[in-house]
């Protein structure tokens, strides 16, 4: 089984990577960019039994480790 997770910063957080990417793209000419947030994905293989056991365990994982509940915010995808 395989998992995807997004991870964000939460809306009103200041993303600095995403805000030079703006400035960027803008300086370059691409005046229609408005706002970016640069996020990160993270793909993991898992030997869960069932979608719902993954699930519980990405919960579990994301809780703990791979987010920070202050700034960030995030999804997952299961794929069984």
């Amino acid at each position: 089984m395989k998992a995807r997770i997004h991870v964000f910063y939460k809306e009103g957080v200041f993303d600095p990577q995403g805000n030079t990417v703006a400035q960027s793209l803008q300086r370059l000419g691409f005046n229609q960019v408005q706002g970016v947030r640069i996020g990160k994905v993270i793909d993991l293989e898992l030997t869960s039994k069932t979608g719902d056991e993954a699930r519980r365990d990405l919960q579990k994982m994301c809780d703990k480790l791979l987010v920070n509940p202050v700034i960030e915010s995030f999804k997952f995808e299961v794929h069984e």
